[in-house]
């Protein structure tokens, strides 16, 4: 037979590109029909398309051990390789100090690497939640990678050396949203499976019961927010920008230089003042007390990593303010502010010499306050212990979606007082509240869908502002000047004030509108762009939607621009008539909307489709929301039950395989895809997602029979008969050994799961807790290649 690199023209360990893998495809089949595809491409060495799946964090990364080789099996059987880039919080930390490790530790930077790959053609990757580290998260992963040898710096609160200031930037590289700007290099289609969806509505998940007589409210600011603050330009050329500081004495601060942007852009810059915060915030607390509610906050201190801590160190100091009255300065000197959470504030008590007489102050206020939201009532964690803990977009759907309560200490429901600061988008959430109030719950099996797409790409809008956003140390004047001098945008400030700016680039927004448009053509579903008229930057956005709208065909569309409150109240009014109506938002709103409609039409964001058309050609498949994962991983280690539900990754690994398929012309990945499609809708129909309890089918058991339907739905299809011939002995292997294998995913529960590492976990450990059946493992470990 002809070498392969005689046949291609390659040299040995070239990588092939689109173009390439479609000759090969085509002159495969007119010259070797006989030699299986992959076995062919690896003769002499060629690199194959690929898939990177990524390896994150908590109950996703728990679960990967258990997919993934199940993935790397049936995907080889299409000639597609599978590999793993580890973006998870332990692995990001670690690229960062390679000059702190030794040779053996260190490890390449993955993000960057799939950040690259993300603005080529070949991109085909897989990402599953990862931590958006909050600064405890940060110090506890510090510390657990300290345990295991890794000679890390600790995290600097208030760098004062060189040495010190460069450890804290590294590690602030790393905190918050370090990895979705990076990796989203194309804006978001996010959209409920017509399986998933007709399975919710067979099998509707339990809602609260609401009453009109219900007092939960959202609060938030009426002035002097980042919505009211905020203004807006479109750059006529290309420029490179400065944000400076002008101090009440002339004396000019840089706080950022060198910011390029393109003719085109969208500019933002707006400011949170500190004194109307206070003000409303000591208001909330009042009225939660008076009224008889629960007190609670919800921010987002994980993807705003600079804003939203400092937010919520405010709503801590409110909420405890004669506390702070008496000993604030002592609190404040030993880094006891409250951004950190209550559980940081107790447990920096122990170093203070009257320590225990604040404790007590501090006891005394929660005792005499407002009842406070509770995290988990059973070990006494409130809503303003953790700044993780509470994150808008998953904590304010679960309220809606649980009679508008959230628990209280004694482990009860109750009415509530949802504290947003900012006004943006928190008329969103009052609106479905008011709307459940006046009419009840929806009922997910009659209720109709909300898809959204996403203006994501590029670091679009507020997610991509962290190098841009400000804690002001002096009052002044803050400044966007072009480069010939001309000040842009100002604000007049004050010291505490919480200034940002953001850009958005314009291809990523005409990619959105062209992506919005077919959407709607292809499902026949209105699609309403939410903007708000009284907001800088939607009515920039607006202006631009209007123009790029004009270069698509919409005839015969049903396409408008509303308000969020406005576009809430018409989405939901259509839900409660079965209709379905595409979301077409921002940055911010798709992270929110993705949680809330979801929630309340499945039960839970993870059972979403996450589509990420890559503006080079390439295809970003995320696999839904890891918000509950943190409980998960507990439950695992107590009891060895993983209730993680990987549907997201069955969704995004179809789509993953179908991308191929477009793409390369690889008819068997299209098999593949198709078939997993109906083994993922036979699992959910027969009822074998996992359990929340111990003792029932947990993840392992549950991806035992995605496996084992995949299995069978390959065996029987008749489009290709080599992957027939293939699977038919796995299926029949799978089938026969079903009790026995199951029988162990059950036995090993009931009992402490040791996992040598929460961030970190180890290789060998996990590994045994995720794949205890020696029969399955040789099953898959042995399907044909």
């Amino acid at each position: 037979m002809e070498s392969v690199h005689a046949y291609s023209g390659l040299k040995s360990g070239t990588p092939v590109g689109v173009d390439t893998r479609k000759k090969w495809l085509q002159r495969h089949k007119q010259g070797y029909p006989g030699v299986p595809y992959r076995k062919l491409f690896f003769l002499q060495g060629a690199t194959l398309a690929k898939i990177i799946y990524t390896r994150t964090d908590e109950a996703p990364l728990l679960a990967t051990y258990s997919l993934k080789p199940v993935v790397e099996a049936f995907a080889a059987t299409a000639g597609i390789d599978v590999e793993t880039r580890d973006i998870s919080l332990a692995g990001r930390i670690l690229s960062q100090f390679s000059d702190y490790l030794t040779k053996e530790q260190r490890v390449d930077d993955a993000l960057a690497e799939l950040g690259k790959l993300a603005q080529t053609p070949e991109a085909n990757i897989i990402k599953l939640p990862n931590i958006s580290a909050s600064v405890p998260q940060m110090k506890a992963a510090i510390a657990e990678l300290q345990s295991q040898g890794y000679a890390l710096p600790d995290y600097p609160d208030s760098p004062s050396t060189d040495e010190e200031k460069d450890v804290r930037a590294r590690y602030d590289a790393v905190k918050g949203s370090a990895v979705n700007p990076v990796l989203r290099e194309g804006n978001s289609d996010r959209r409920a499976p017509v399986a998933v969806k007709n399975f919710a509505k067979a099998h509707p998940h339990r809602m609260g019961v609401w009453s009109q007589s219900s007092k939960t409210n959202v609060a938030t600011m009426d002035d002097h927010d980042f919505r009211h603050n905020e203004k807006s330009v479109i750059m006529p050329t290309d420029d490179v920008l400065t944000i400076k500081l002008v101090g009440a004495d002339g004396t000019e601060t840089v706080l950022k230089s060198d910011l390029k942007v393109l003719a085109g852009e969208v500019i933002d810059g707006t400011f949170m003042s500190a004194k109307a915060l206070d003000q409303f915030l000591a208001a909330q607390v009042a009225r939660a007390k008076k009224e008889g509610v629960l007190f609670s906050t919800h921010l987002k201190a994980t993807m705003m990593k600079v804003s939203d801590p400092v937010l919520f160190g405010h709503v801590v100091r409110a909420y405890f303010a004669d506390v702070f009255d008496q000993y604030g300065d002592q609190l404040n000197a030993a880094g006891l502010n409250g951004e950190n959470g209550l559980a940081a504030i107790y447990a920096g008590l122990d170093s203070l010499d009257n320590g225990t007489e604040i404790k007590a102050a501090f006891d005394k206020a929660l005792a005499e306050g407002p009842a406070l939201a509770m995290v988990n009532s059973d070990k006494g964690i409130t809503n303003l212990h953790v700044p993780s803990d509470v994150i808008v977009d998953a904590s304010m759907p679960a309220m809606i979606r649980t009679s508008g309560h959230m628990w209280n200490a004694a482990g009860e429901e109750q009415d509530t007082l949802a504290v947003i600061p900012d006004s943006s988008y928190a008329g969103v959430y009052q609106t479905v509240i008011d709307d459940c109030r006046a009419h009840g719950a929806f009922d997910p099996s009659t209720m109709g869908t909300v898809p959204n797409v996403g203006l994501m790409a590029q670091k679009a809008e507020e997610y991509g502002s962290h190098d841009k956003t400000f804690k002001i140390p002096a009052d002044g004047t803050v400044q966007v000047v072009n480069s010939a001098g001309d000040v842009l945008i100002e604000h007049a400030v004050e010291a505490g004030d919480v200034w940002r700016a953001c850009q958005t680039k314009d291809a990523p927004i005409q990619d959105w509108v062209k992506l919005a448009v077919t959407r709607s053509r292809l499902s026949g579903m209105p699609a309403i762009f939410w903007l708000d008229p009284e907001r800088a930057h939607d009515r920039n956005l607006t202006a631009l939607v209007e123009k790029y709208l004009k270069d698509h065909d919409t005839e015969g569309l049903d396409i408008s621009i509303k308000s969020p409150v406005e576009a809430t109240q018409v989405s939901i009014d259509r839900i409660r008539e079965g209709k379905d109506t595409i979301s077409v938002t921002g940055n911010v709103l798709r992270d929110y909307n993705t949680d809330l409609f979801p929630i309340l039409e499945l039960g839970t964001s993870a059972k979403m489709l996450s589509v990420v058309p890559l503006m080079a050609g390439g295809g970003l498949f995320e696999t839904g929301a890891g918000g509950s994962a943190p409980k998960h991983v507990q439950q695992l280690v107590e009891e060895n039950h993983l209730r993680w539900d990987s549907l997201g990754e069955f969704l995004a690994l179809a789509e993953s395989l179908r991308h191929f398929a477009n793409t390369d012309g690889n008819a068997k990945a299209a098999v593949l895809a198709d078939a997993l499609d109906r083994a993922t809708e036979t699992l959910l129909n027969e009822g074998k997602s996992p359990s929340r309890k111990a003792g029932e089918i947990d993840n392992r058991g549950s991806h035992f029979y995605l496996t084992l339907n995949w299995a069978k739905e390959l065996a029987t299809q008749t489009e290709d008969a080599d992957l027939a011939a293939v699977f038919a002995p796995v299926a029949e292997a799978l089938a026969a050994a079903e009790s026995e294998i199951t029988a162990t995913f059950i036995d090993v529960q009931g009992s402490p799961a040791d996992l040598g590492g929460y961030y970190s976990p180890s290789e060998e450990k996990t590994n045994a807790v995720m794949r205890p059946s020696a029969t399955f493992n040789a099953i898959i470990d042995g399907v044909k290649k």
